[in-house]
C-alpha cells in the first residue's frame, strides 16, 4: 500500500496511547472573557511579573504553506546538490523516511504542524515549550551564551534575549536527519535557527523564523508561524507506537511513480482551474479551533494546494500529495465554496474565504 507523508500524518494522530481525557474543559485562570463567558482572545496581551510579555499558555501553531515547502522562493542553484537529492528522494519515496514516521522528534520544524498544540511555560530565566508527543524545548533566558556543540541533538540548544517586547531565540546544534518541512528538505549540522516571538494580543502570537544553513542553502530561509491560544484545556499525551512497526514490517511501501500508475489524469480547461484559485480555511479535527489558511494557486497551467500539485481526475476532482483525493464543492449558482479531502480520519473540509 502506498502512503505519502501527508496521507499518513493523520495516522500519527491516531496512534496514541490510551488516555482518559483530563482537564479538557477546565477554565484557564486569568483569561479575559466576554459576557457570555467565552474567552476574549482580542484582549490585551498579558505581562509577566518582570514586565515582559508573557507567552505562557496552550497554543496552536500554524506555519501555513511552509508546513509543506519551507524553502520558499529559493532557486534550484541556491540549494546544494546533496540537499536537492535528499528532497527529491524523499518525494519519490512518499516521505517514508520522515522523522515523524520513524517516531523521532520534529527537530527544527517543531512549530510547524497545526494539528498538535504546544504548551509554553515562561519564567524570568527559562521558557519551556512542551509538546503532546513528549518532546520539549528549553530556552534559557539567564544570559548564558550558545554552547560549542560537541553532541548535536534533535531539538538543538536554545538561548533567548529581549529586544523591547520581542523575544529573540537563537538555536544551534541540530542533529542531521530531520527535515525543515513535510516535503523532505534537509539541513546540515551547521543550521542556525533564529526566532522572533511577538504576542500580538491575548490570543494571538507570531513567530518569525529564519533558518541559516550554509551547509545546505546559499541564503537564509524565512518562515512566519501564526499561533492562536487554546484556552480552557490541556495537552493530551501522544505516543508514537505503531509507525516504526509499519516501517520495519514492510507495510508502508511503494513510490510516487507506482502510485501515479493507479490514476488517470485528464485535461481541464484553464478557465475552470482558475475558478478554484483562492484561500481556504482548513482545520484539523484534532485541533479544530486553530484556523489554517491554505492557498490554491495556478501557475503556468498547474493548479497547486499549499505548493503541492493538484492533478486533475475530472473537472472537480484532483489527486494531491501522493494519495489524497480532493473534490471542489460548488453551490447552486456554481460558485466554488470549498473542498472535501479524503484523509484517514474521513472527509476533511476546507471552506473558501470570500
Amino acid at each position: 500500500m502506498t502512503k505519502s507523508l501527508l496521507a499518513v500524518l493523520p495516522l500519527l494522530l491516531m496512534n496514541t496511547s490510551p488516555l482518559e481525557a483530563q482537564w479538557l474543559k477546565h477554565p484557564t485562570p486569568g483569561t479575559p472573557r466576554a459576557r457570555d463567558g467565552t474567552p476574549n482572545l482580542s484582549a490585551a496581551a498579558p505581562k509577566a511579573p518582570d514586565g515582559k510579555p508573557d507567552f505562557s499558555g496552550v497554543w496552536g501553531f500554524d506555519a501555513g504553506p511552509a508546513l509543506i515547502y519551507a524553502v520558499g522562493d529559493l532557486k534550484p542553484d541556491e540549494i546544494q546538490k546533496w540537499a536537492r537529492d535528499v528532497a527529491d528522494q524523499a518525494a519519490a519515496n512518499d516521505q517514508k523516511d520522515d522523522q515523524s514516521l520513524k517516531c523521532l522528534p520534529e527537530g527544527p520544524r517543531f512549530n510547524h504542524f497545526v494539528a498538535f498544540p504546544k504548551k509554553i511555560v515562561q519564567t524570568p530565566k527559562l521558557m519551556m515549550v512542551l509538546a503532546e508527543d513528549l518532546t520539549y524545548r528549553q530556552i534559557f533566558l539567564d544570559g548564558r551564551k550558545l554552547p560549542d556543540v560537541s553532541a548535536p541533538s534533535y531539538m538543538g540548544y536554545s538561548i533567548g534575549h529581549w529586544e523591547g517586547t520581542t523575544l529573540v531565540v537563537e538555536t544551534v546544534g541540530f542533529k542531521e536527519g530531520t527535515y525543515l518541512d513535510y516535503t523532505g528538505h534537509p539541513h546540515s549540522e551547521s543550521l542556525r535557527l533564529t526566532e522572533r516571538y511577538r504576542r500580538l494580543d491575548f490570543g494571538h502570537m507570531e513567530i518569525e523564523e529564519t533558518f541559516t544553513d550554509p551547509g545546505a542553502y546559499s541564503r537564509p530561509l524565512t518562515v512566519k508561524v501564526k499561533a492562536t491560544l487554546v484556552p480552557d484545556t490541556e495537552l493530551l499525551e501522544y505516543v508514537c507506537v505503531e509507525n516504526e512497526k509499519d516501517l520495519r514490517g514492510g507495510r508502508l511501501v511503494g513510490t510516487v511513480a507506482e502510485d501515479m500508475k493507479t490514476i488517470t489524469a485528464v485535461t481541464v480547461d484553464p478557465a475552470v482551474l482558475a475558478t478554484y484559485v483562492g484561500t481556504y480555511n482548513f482545520a484539523f479535527p484534532e485541533n479544530p479551533t486553530i484556523p489554517s489558511q491554505w492557498p490554491v494557486t495556478l501557475v503556468d497551467g498547474q493548479l497547486s494546494l499549499i505548493g503541492g500539485p493538484l492533478i486533475p481526475l475530472s473537472d472537480t476532482k484532483f489527486y494531491w500529495a501522493g494519495g489524497n483525493r480532493l473534490e471542489f464543492m460548488k453551490d447552486a449558482q456554481g460558485r466554488v465554496t470549498g473542498f472535501n479531502m479524503e484523509w484517514v480520519e474521513g472527509i476533511l473540509v476546507g471552506t473558501r474565504v470570500p
